[in-house]
């Protein structure tokens, strides 16, 4: 594990292998330990970056708004720091609105991008209404916000048959603290919309959807690249594809980053 400061804030990270470089974002209430299968799988061919966002695992929270933009500016750093001109980014949920705000930031910097179980659209009315209550429960009750959280985010009928992995998971997302929370929902309840930045086919994407998943619409998020050069790849499952789907995942990711 290593580390890099911005901002005066410490930004945890991994380094594996050799060969192109590529970048994989954990989501919201996760952090990179959560590739470990896909840094072993896929560090045999490739240089793979692990980095904790702000606010998550072992990266220290900057302020009550954790922006997308800050974090792809931490983001960059690490790179800056590795020497790394050009890199792939696969982000999860919130880590490819990270992605996205990367892609804007620094477009001579991105090759490819994989948006997996994410959106490039901002949160509707209705979503910052939910965030907003999100923030009010987790000040209420933390350890009750997450379980649920994390529970709710693999499909119905994944939810007995991965009660391993799923108590990981909240394991995992317990050691997310309150500030980083609060900023991250924050962050992303204000974050821009992106789905023009899509639109112009600047390099490849790779949007991975869950037809069953509780917190993407699937048809409203197929509409984002319609009419672009963006690849679909769809799985039957929730929005834990990492999990409910790893080796088709797999499978998927090593076809795009070759």
């Amino acid at each position: 594990m290593k580390n890099i400061l911005y901002k005066n804030t410490k930004i945890s990270y991994n380094d594996s292998g050799q060969g192109t470089a590529i970048v994989l974002l954990h989501g919201f209430l996760e952090n990179k330990k959560m590739w470990r299968d896909y840094v072993d799988f896929f560090s045999e061919k490739y240089r793979i970056i692990t980095i904790d966002l702000l606010g998550h695992g072992e990266s220290d929270s900057l302020g009550y708004v954790h922006s997308m933009e800050d974090n792809a500016n931490a983001v960059q750093e690490v790179l800056k720091q590795l020497k790394i001109e050009k890199a792939t980014i696969a982000g999860h949920s919130m880590g490819g609105y990270v992605g996205l705000a990367f892609a804007e930031l620094y477009p001579k910097n991105i090759s490819k991008l994989v948006l997996l179980n994410s959106t490039s659209k901002a949160d509707s009315h209705e979503k910052k209404i939910n965030r907003n209550r999100a923030i009010k429960a987790v000040k209420q009750n933390y350890i009750n916000f997450v379980n649920l959280a994390i529970g709710n985010l693999f499909s119905e009928n994944n939810r007995a048959r991965l009660t391993e992995e799923i108590e990981e998971a909240k394991i995992q997302a317990l050691k997310t603290p309150l500030q980083g929370i609060v900023a991250s929902l924050e962050g992303m309840k204000t974050r821009k919309d992106r789905a023009s930045l899509l639109q112009k086919n600047l390099f490849p994407v790779l949007l991975i959807l869950g037809k069953k998943d509780p917190v993407l619409n699937y048809e409203e998020s197929i509409a984002q690249i319609e009419g672009t050069t963006a690849k679909l790849v769809s799985f039957d499952d929730g929005h834990m594809s990492h999990i409910e789907n790893k080796e088709e995942l797999k499978t998927t990711l090593l076809d795009f980053f070759e």
